[in-house]
């Protein structure tokens, strides 16, 4: 499955709107997981599949293959880590973690 791209046809759109195909690539498996966990540095291969909870090696190199032709991470002497555009996502997804940490007591 290639990369989504805005402008190209994504899951939930044939006209490949932006926050469509932003949503394609976050919505897919372990996706979200990884950008979160680089969210506070850089972490090695190993280091972030023990943070993403085991995520087979596979899958791994996959999410980081698609983030990194995203623009979304990066890989540097120090490991993965996520690009301007990658940090700009996790501030834009923090209320989101707010508002998750507050649904969550309610339940």
């Amino acid at each position: 499955m290639p990369t989504p791209r805005p402008g190209a046809r994504v899951r939930g759109s044939r006209s490949g709107r932006p926050i469509m195909a932003a949503l394609d690539l976050l919505g897919r498996r372990w996706a979200l997981r990884i950008l979160w966990e680089l969210r506070v540095g850089a972490l090695p291969f190993r280091a972030l599949r023990e943070a993403a909870g085991d995520v087979s090696p596979a899958v791994l190199n996959t999410r980081l293959a698609e983030l990194r032709e995203a623009g979304l991470v990066e890989s540097t002497p120090l490991g993965y880590a996520t690009t301007a555009a990658g940090r700009e996502l996790c501030r834009a997804l923090e209320p989101l973690q707010g508002w998750a940490q507050r649904w969550s007591r309610r339940s």
